[in-house]
C-alpha cells in the first residue's frame, strides 16, 4: 500500500482527479476531525452533524469530478466554507437560527483524538472540554462562530472573515469579545480548567 500522507493537498487532489480513490481517502482522513467538529459545534446534534459531514464530502467529490475546484492549495478553507454554508442552509430550511442555550450532549469530544492517557487524566480532560464547550454555547452567535472556526477548525482570520462575510477587523473583534466573555464566565463561576 502506498503512503500518501506526505503528499500535499494539491497533489492528492490531482491524484484523485486522475482516478486514485485512495488519494481522496487520505484527504478526508487528514481533515475529518476539524470539519466534523466545526459542523457539530454549529448544529449541536451528532446525527445531523454526521449527515452534513457526509453531504460536504459528496459536494467536494462532485466539484472535483466536475473539474470546478479552483482553490489551489486551499483545500481545508474551501471544505470548511462548504460545511459552513451547508449548516447555514440547514438552519434556513428549518427556519430557525442556531440556539445559544447549553446542550446536555456530552459526546462532542468523541471525535477528537487525545493522546493515550490514564483514565483519571482522560476524565479530567473531558470535564474541562465540557466546561469550555458549555461556556462557548452561552456566547452570542457571532462570537461563538468565530471561536469555533479559529480554535476547532484552525482557520485564519482572513478565512473566517470570508466565510462570515465580514471584515478581518470585525472577525478579530468578535474573537476578542468572545474571549473576554469566556474569561468573565470563568471568573463568575470560579472555573479552573
Amino acid at each position: 500500500m502506498k503512503c500518501l500522507n506526505n503528499l500535499s493537498d494539491q497533489q492528492l487532489i490531482h491524484m484523485y482527479m486522475d482516478g486514485d480513490a485512495d488519494a481522496l481517502s487520505t484527504l478526508v482522513m487528514r481533515y475529518k476531525d476539524k470539519i466534523y467538529t466545526s459542523i457539530y459545534l454549529l448544529v449541536k446534534d451528532k446525527y445531523l452533524a454526521e449527515d452534513i459531514f457526509q453531504d460536504v464530502f459528496i459536494r467536494v467529490i462532485d466539484t472535483l469530478r466536475g473539474g470546478r475546484y479552483t482553490d489551489e492549495g486551499k483545500f481545508l478553507p474551501w471544505a470548511m466554507r462548504i460545511a459552513h454554508n451547508m449548516c447555514v442552509d440547514h438552519f434556513r430550511k428549518v427556519k430557525r437560527s442556531p440556539s445559544i442555550k447549553t446542550s446536555d450532549d456530552r459526546d462532542i469530544f468523541e471525535v477528537l483524538n487525545f493522546s493515550e492517557a490514564g483514565a483519571d487524566q482522560r476524565m479530567m480532560q473531558s470535564q474541562s472540554h465540557e466546561r469550555v464547550r458549555k461556556m462557548i454555547d452561552l456566547l452570542p452567535e457571532d462570537q461563538r462562530e468565530v471561536i469555533i472556526m479559529r480554535h476547532y477548525a484552525d482557520l485564519s482570520f482572513k478565512e473566517i472573515a470570508d466565510l462570515t462575510k465580514c471584515s478581518i477587523n470585525t472577525a478579530l473583534g468578535r474573537m476578542r469579545y468572545g474571549l473576554i466573555n469566556l474569561r468573565k464566565m470563568m471568573v463568575e463561576k470560579q472555573i479552573a480548567l
